[in-house]
C-alpha cells in the first residue's frame, strides 16, 4: 500500500547540489519558486494592510471590547465589552486577545487594532501554499491556491477587519494542515493531537462554526489512514479529546466561576455560556427561534426572510455570489476532479477540503437564522485548495482526453460565470468581463487540445487560462481593500443591485452617527466626550446606554467604561432594573444616554428593547432632568432626582 510520508520533502523541492568552484564560496541563485512565494506573502500583505486606517475601528462592538480588554486583564479573559465587566460579547474571546495585546502594547488606534487581522490573512496563504504544496509536490500549485485564497473578495474583506472570522479561518486552516500531515505519517497521533487542539482553540473563536470542518477531517484519516481499523478509531478519539480539552478549558472556568463575581454572558437570556453556544449561536442559527435575536430567518428552501433567501443556490446570488462565488462551481468540480485523477497525497487533500467546502456550504445554504454574507470567509481556503489541486492533477494527465476536457470544461465554466458575476455590476469596470469571456474561451480551447502543444506554448495556454479565471475575483478584491468598512455587516466588492450588499448597507435600526443603532456604532462629539470625561476616575462606567454597538462609540472616544445595557441586541436581561438602580444609587454610573439602539428601540427616542433595557430607560427619563449635546440626550444620575 502505497503511503504518504509528509514528514520528507518532495524530492522536486529540494535545492540541487552547487557546482564545485575553485576556492570560491558558491553563489546560490534564488529559484522562481521561491521568489514567487516571497512575492505572494509580500503581495498579500500589501492587499490586506494598505490604507487600513481608513476602515477606522471598523466593528465598533469588537474593537470597544478589544479595548476593553487592554485595561482589564478580567475582561481580557472574559471578553467583556467594558472594562468594568457588566456584560460580555457574544462570542468566546479567543479572536479579541490578539487585538487587546496589540492595543496594550501599540496604544489604542485603528492599526493596532486590523493589523492582526491582516497578519492572520498572510499566514493563512502561508499554511494553504505548505498544505497544497505538501500535496502535489509543486510548488506551483501551492502557490495557485495561496493566490486563490489571497484574492477572494471576502477574503479582503475579512482579514481587513476585526471580526472573529479572519483567526477562525487560520484556526480551521491550521487543523486542516495538520490532519494532513497525521494519514501516513509515522508521528499520526501528535499531528492529530494538534489539529483537534487547533479546533478547540476556534471553538474559543466562534464556537460550532468552528466545527464544520470535522466530517471531513474525521472521515478522510478514517478512510486513508495507514494504520489498523483499532487504531485509527483510538487516534480519532485522542484528537476528539484534544478538541475538548482546547476549548473545554476556558468553559469549565467560566461555568465555574460564581456568576456574581464576573460579566454577564451576552447573546445569552440565563447568563449561562453553554446556552449561548447551543442556542443564540448555535441551534438556533440553523432553525432561525433564537431567543434574544432580531429576528428569524427565510424559512424553507427559496424562504425569504430579513436574513435573505435560503436553498441551494444562496452562495451564487446577489448576497453572496460577488464576494465567494466566483471559483464555487470550479471548486466542486475540480475537488471531485482531483479525487479521481489525484496521486494519493492529492486525493487525501481533496477529501478533507471537499469535505469542508460541502458541509460548510450546505450549512450556510439552509440556514435560517441569523446570516450575513461575510461568513462566506470560511468557504475561501476550502475552494481554493479544490481548484488548485484538480487543476493540478488534471494539467498533469492532459495526455488523457477526459483529464483535458474537465479541464478544458472548467476553464470555460468559470470566466463565463464570471461574466455573470461581472455584470451585477455593469458599471464596474465594463470591459473586464468581456475580456473575460474571450480569454477564457480561447484558453478553454487550447487547454482541450494542450497534449498536443510544445511544452512551452503548453505553460503559456495555462497562464492565459489562470488569468481568465482569476481576474474578475482579484480585481474585486483589490476594490475591497480600497474601500473602507465599518459597522457590523461590511460586504465585498463593488455594491450591487439587490441585496444587503455593497459597501456601506445598513439594516434595520442601524444609523450614521449620532447615538447609533442596532448595527452601527455611536459616534461621540467634543462636547459630548468632554462632558464624558468630566470627573470620570470617580466613577466605573462614565455613562450608560442601551446596545453594546451605541456604548462601543463613547467608549472608544473616552476610553474609559461605557454600559451596554442589553448587550449586543438591547435584548439581554443585564442588568435589570434594580441592578442599574442599585449601581447608581452606588455611585458608579455618571450619565444615561438615550437613543441607544436595541430591540423595539429607535435613534431619537429612548430605545429600550424587550426587557430590563426598557424599564430603565422609563425610570430615568422620569426621575432625572434631560440636558441635550449636539444634539443627544443625557441624564446625569448623580444630580438630583
Amino acid at each position: 500500500m502505497t503511503t504518504i510520508a509528509p514528514d520528507r520533502p518532495h524530492l522536486a523541492d529540494a535545492e540541487p547540489d552547487p557546482a564545485p568552484t575553485s576556492g570560491r564560496t558558491p553563489r546560490r541563485s534564488v529559484r522562481p519558486a521561491t521568489a514567487a512565494y516571497v512575492a505572494l506573502l509580500a503581495g498579500t500583505g500589501v492587499l490586506y494592510l494598505w490604507g487600513l486606517g481608513e476602515s477606522g475601528w471598523a466593528n465598533s462592538f469588537y474593537a470597544a471590547a478589544a479595548q476593553a480588554g487592554s485595561e482589564s486583564w478580567k475582561a481580557f479573559f472574559f471578553g467583556a465589552s467594558d472594562a468594568a465587566g457588566s456584560i460580555t460579547v457574544d462570542k468566546p474571546p479567543l479572536a479579541l486577545w490578539p487585538m487587546a495585546l496589540s492595543v496594550r502594547i501599540f496604544g489604542l488606534s485603528s492599526w493596532s487594532m486590523l493589523v492582526p487581522q491582516a497578519l492572520m490573512g498572510v499566514g493563512s496563504v502561508a499554511v494553504l501554499v505548505a498544505l497544497v504544496r505538501r500535496a502535489t509536490g509543486s510548488p506551483w500549485a501551492g502557490l495557485l491556491a495561496g493566490f486563490a485564497l489571497a484574492t477572494t473578495p471576502v477574503a479582503a474583506l475579512m482579514f481587513r477587519f476585526n471580526n472573529p472570522d479572519a483567526l477562525l479561518t487560520l484556526l480551521m486552516l491550521g487543523a486542516a494542515y495538520a490532519s494532513f500531515r497525521a494519514v501516513g505519517s509515522e508521528r499520526a497521533l501528535r499531528w492529530l493531537l494538534l489539529g483537534g487542539g487547533l479546533l478547540g482553540l476556534a471553538f474559543l473563536t466562534k464556537t460550532l462554526q468552528a466545527f464544520l470542518v470535522l466530517p471531513g477531517f474525521a472521515v478522510t484519516y478514517a478512510v486513508f489512514a495507514t494504520v489498523s481499523w483499532r487504531r485509527r478509531l483510538g487516534h480519532l478519539l485522542a484528537a476528539f479529546g484534544a478538541m475538548v480539552a482546547g476549548a473545554g478549558w476556558w468553559v469549565a472556568i467560566v461555568e465555574l466561576w460564581p456568576a456574581s463575581s464576573r460579566p454577564y454572558i451576552g447573546g445569552s437570556q440565563t447568563n449561562d455560556f453553554l446556552e449561548l453556544t447551543f442556542g443564540y449561536n448555535g441551534f438556533g442559527r440553523l432553525t432561525g427561534d433564537e431567543v434574544g435575536s432580531v429576528g428569524g430567518g427565510g424559512g424553507g428552501a427559496g424562504g425569504g426572510g430579513m436574513w435573505g433567501s435560503t436553498g441551494l443556490f444562496r452562495l451564487l446570488g446577489t448576497e453572496n455570489g460577488g464576494g465567494i462565488a466566483w471559483l464555487l462551481p470550479a471548486a466542486l468540480i475540480l475537488g471531485v476532479a482531483a479525487l479521481w485523477a489525484g496521486r494519493r497525497p492529492v486525493k487525501v487533500a481533496a477529501s478533507l477540503m471537499l469535505g469542508w467546502l460541502v458541509v460548510t456550504a450546505a450549512t450556510f445554504s439552509f440556514m435560517a437564522g441569523i446570516y450575513h454574507a461575510y461568513y462566506t470567509v470560511a468557504l475561501a481556503p476550502a475552494i481554493a485548495a479544490c481548484v488548485a489541486l484538480g487543476a493540478w492533477a488534471l494539467w498533469q494527465r492532459r495526455e488523457s482526453l477526459v483529464a483535458a476536457g474537465v479541464l478544458g470544461f472548467t476553464v470555460a465554466l468559470t470566466p463565463a460565470w464570471s461574466f455573470v458575476l461581472l455584470d451585477r455590476t455593469s458599471d464596474y469596470l465594463p470591459w473586464l468581463r468581456g475580456a473575460v469571456a474571450v480569454l477564457g474561451f480561447a484558453a478553454a480551447l487550447l487547454v482541450v487540445g494542450a497534449r498536443h502543444l510544445p511544452r512551452v506554448v503548453a505553460g503559456i495556454v495555462a497562464a492565459v487560462a489562470l488569468i481568465a479565471v482569476l481576474a474578475g475575483p482579484t480585481a474585486y478584491a483589490v476594490s475591497t481593500a480600497s474601500t473602507p468598512h465599518t459597522g457590523s455587516i461590511p460586504s465585498a466588492g463593488p455594491a450591487s443591485a439587490g441585496g444587503m450588499g455593497g459597501p456601506g448597507a445598513t439594516m434595520p435600526g442601524g444609523g450614521a452617527g449620532g447615538v447609533g443603532g442596532l448595527l452601527d456604532g455611536s459616534t461621540s462629539t467634543t462636547a459630548l466626550t468632554t462632558l464624558l470625561l468630566e470627573d470620570a476616575d470617580s466613577y466605573d462606567w462614565v455613562a450608560a446606554t442601551v446596545g453594546a454597538n451605541s456604548a462601543a462609540g463613547y467608549q472608544l472616544s473616552t476610553e474609559r467604561s461605557v454600559m451596554p445595557i442589553g448587550g449586543f441586541n438591547g435584548s439581554d436581561p443585564s442588568p435589570t432594573l434594580a441592578q442599574f438602580q442599585q449601581d447608581v444609587a452606588d455611585g458608579r454610573i455618571h450619565y444615561f444616554i438615550a437613543g441607544g439602539g436595541g430591540l423595539g428601540g429607535g435613534r431619537g427616542g429612548m430605545g429600550g428593547g424587550m426587557g430590563g433595557d426598557s424599564e430603565i430607560s422609563t425610570w430615568v427619563a422620569a426621575t432625572y432632568p434631560a440636558q441635550t449635546v449636539d444634539g443627544v440626550t443625557v441624564y446625569d444620575l448623580t444630580g438630583s432626582a
